[in-house]
Parts: structure tokens; sequence; C-alpha cells
């Protein structure tokens, strides 16, 4: 019997053909094509996709008429089968995909707003979560994610020490509280740093390194998160970190993670190398594919 292709899901969005972007994208779709998998790419803005979340996302008659609440309501549709079609297109490829690649410039410390607006459309409640699964109890946990983004700025402006502060902080919400939420093992991001700067050999040396990565992605360990069992899971506990947990991590000189930092440092690079549990310590690329600060 044969083996069924597993796919990968790309996320682009860019505006422009010829872009550093475009190019991380195309080589993302050879090499992963070459090693067997089935490449899909929803080009967003090549889709005109639609950003912003309303009532037209759903077919036929609402729920409650008199108060619309988006959440509700397309979470009821997509029960009905009555979410509009560019909607459920592209929930069809997240549930066929094994992986899934955000690929995107970083404006504005986040996605572009053609690529939130598919986070807000797509991940709807019921399809992508729900309060009983979400984290590393959510409903995508047998599946992968990662962001690849390009930014304006160099590295050091990203550091903890740098003008911009610490890229952990900028990535937490969209890798923990999008993409865990849902369930997604998170890979480490792939981030080229300001390739509008850099010398013509060095975007193609970004490429290279890009390409490299790429042969064992799949295979890679993921970021680390506090797993849901660590908390009192119902209103009534609050959703807080069980009491004998903190009392556990009291001799801990770092947090548990960049969001359940407890008050204490940050532990480094959390979001942004995986965690080797074997030495407790986190590693990255090497050979200048990730470079240890």
């Amino acid at each position: 019997m044969a083996l069924t292709q597993k796919t990968v899901l790309i996320v682009y969005a860019h505006q422009s053909l010829g872009s550093f972007n475009e190019a991380v994208r195309d080589e993302a779709t050879k090499e992963l094509s070459k090693q067997g998998y089935r490449v899909i790419v929803s080009d967003l803005y090549a889709m005109n996709f639609k950003a912003s979340a309303t009532k037209s996302d759903i077919i036929g008659d609402l729920k409650n008429s008199e108060l619309f609440q988006y959440g509700e309501e397309t979470m009821h549709a997509w029960r009905e089968g009555c979410l509009s079609e560019d909607i459920m297109a592209e929930q069809r490829k997240v549930k066929e995909a094994e992986l899934i690649i955000f690929q995107f410039p970083l404006y504005w410390f986040s996605v572009p707003a053609i690529m939130k607006g598919w986070m807000d459309r797509v991940l709807t409640q019921g399809f992508a979560f729900s309060l009983e699964k979400m984290y590393n109890n959510g409903i995508f946990k047998d599946k992968k994610a990662m962001l690849s983004f390009t930014t304006g700025a160099i590295e050091s402006m990203f550091r903890p020490d740098g003008i911009n502060g610490d890229i952990n902080v900028t990535l937490w919400p969209l890798q923990n509280g999008t993409l865990h939420f849902c369930g997604f093992q998170v890979l480490a991001p792939q981030i080229f740093w300001s390739p509008a700067h850099c010398p013509a050999e060095v975007r193609t040396a970004m490429l290279k390194q890009w390409r490299e990565r790429l042969k064992g992605l799949l295979a890679e360990k993921c970021l680390t998160f506090a797993p849901c069992e660590w908390f009192g899971l119902s209103f009534e506990k609050g959703f807080l970190l069980q009491p004998e947990v903190k009392e556990e991590q009291k001799s801990n000189a770092y947090g548990i993670t960049t969001g359940h930092h407890l008050g204490k440092l940050l532990p480094p690079d959390n979001q942004t190398k995986r965690e080797c549990r074997c030495c407790w310590t986190v590693c990255g690329w090497m050979d200048g594919l990730w470079s240890r600060r």
C-alpha cells in the first residue's frame, strides 16, 4: 500500500515579484518538493485575501442577529459548514498540512495585516481551538508550524540591550499566543536579518543556509512552552500556575518562558532557539546559521 504524500503549507505575504521573501519561499518550495513533500502556497496578496473579519464570513442566517459576535458566529458557522468559501478553502489546506510555514516581512513587530487577517479568519474557534483543546493539548498538536521572516533592522537592534528590545519578547504573542495556542509544535523561527541592507553575497549565503536547514527541518526539536498541566484549568482556579509548580520553580534563576517569567530573568533565547534537555542549555544551528550570543 502506497504511503500518503505529506503536505507542507506556506502562507506567504509579500506584494512584490522578485522580493527576497519570494526567493526564500521558492527555496522552501524546491527543497521540500525534492524531499517528496507536496507543497501548497497560499500567496495572500495574489489571492487578494480579505483581511477584515466581518459578517460576510458567514453564509446564511446568524445565530444572534441582534448582537454580532464574530468568534461565536464563526464557530457556529464552521460547525454548520456555513463559512465563506475562501475561509473553508484555507481550512482544508491547514487540515492537510503536516507543517505550516508563515513567510513574511516583519511589519511593526508583527505580521502584515493580510496575514493577521488570515489568522483571524481561518483559525476559527472549533476548527483551530477550544477552551478544552488549547496549547499542548490543542487541536493541531500533531502538526508543526514556524515563522520565517525578514527584518528591516539589523540583528543587534533586536537584542535585549538593543534599541528595539529582545526579539524573543516580540515573537511571544505570535508563537505562543497564536501558533502554540492552537496546539502547533512550534519550530524555531528562521530570521533573515536586514536583507535589504546586505550585499548580494550575504543574501546568497542566507538562502544557502536556509536550504541547508530545510534538509532536516521536520526532524528538528521544537521550542518549549509551559504545559497546560502546570496550570489550574478552570475559571475557579483562574488558569493560574499550580502552587506546587511555583514552589518547584523558586530556586531557578530564570523564569519558565518568555511570557511566564515569574518576575525573574527571561530564559535566554526562549523563542528563537530550541532547548536541549540533555544538558539544559540552549542550542542553535552552528556554522553561521544561528549565532550563539
